[in-house]
């Protein structure tokens, strides 16, 4: 039976070594770019023909639009319209890179914590610039917790400090370990499909089919938790709550 986690190796498909880095395009790289070459070619071909009464690919891509727009509006406020390319950029790429890794052979590149922990990173690095930006060194308060006796700010503000530090590490593994389980479960059960041949196979194939199914379910809740989270941060950043 095939090693379940043999389906994350990155491999390099053009080496490409400068100095002692090696930047080799790998088969992450090139799902990276099929997903943002779908993504572009899915609003693009979807909008090219603008109807008053939207076809099924456009209402799919109004129905993204709005979806984000109304995820940043609750969460950050119309102060978070700025942002909104960014934010919606975000959860687009890993949505179809969710989505695209669930073809058979296909790669989910966010199933590498590397991959998850840049995108944490960008996004805690801006939120923080924001914040600095908007706010100065007032923004330093978003680390003394109103309400309490500034003989408790010794023990909080370094509670605070490492939870707001902590965020890229949490919002990274866990789009992560989600991705990465999910696909080493259905590898697990696809692999004992053959080897039990008619007989014993229908369970497997069983929960096989289950699991495509959920899934597809957690490629979409990932790609919103992920983004949603974005503008949480987001909101404390403009608005320093």
């Amino acid at each position: 039976m095939a090693n379940p986690l043999a389906q994350f190796e990155i491999k390099p498909i053009a080496e490409i070594q400068i100095g002692d880095f090696d930047a080799s395009f790998t088969n992450s790289s090139a799902f990276m770019v099929l997903t943002v070459a779908a993504v572009t070619l899915f609003l693009v071909l979807s909008m090219r023909r603008r109807a008053i009464v939207p076809g099924r690919w456009q209402s799919m891509a109004e129905l993204s639009y709005e979806f984000v727009a109304n995820m940043v509006r609750d969460n950050v406020g119309n102060e978070g319209r700025r942002y909104f390319p960014f934010i919606f950029s975000l959860f687009m790429f890993i949505l179809f890179g969710n989505l695209i890794g669930l073809i058979p052979y296909a790669f989910t590149f966010t199933s590498h914590i590397i991959v998850t922990f840049a995108m944490a990173i960008v996004v805690f690095l801006g939120v923080t610039v924001i914040g600095f930006l908007r706010h100065g060194v007032h923004f330093l308060g978003f680390f003394v917790p109103k309400g309490v006796h500034p003989v408790m700010w010794i023990l909080l503000i370094p509670i605070e400090v490492l939870s707001y530090l902590s965020r890229p590490v949490s919002l990274s593994i866990r789009l992560f370990a989600n991705m990465m389980a999910g696909h080493t479960m259905l590898k697990v059960f696809a692999g004992f499909i053959i080897p039990l041949g008619i007989l014993g196979g229908w369970a497997p194939l069983a929960m096989a089919v289950a699991l495509s199914g959920f899934e597809f379910l957690v490629a979409f809740l990932q790609a919103y938790v992920f983004t949603v989270l974005a503008c949480l941060y987001l909101n404390d950043a403009v608005h320093l709550h």
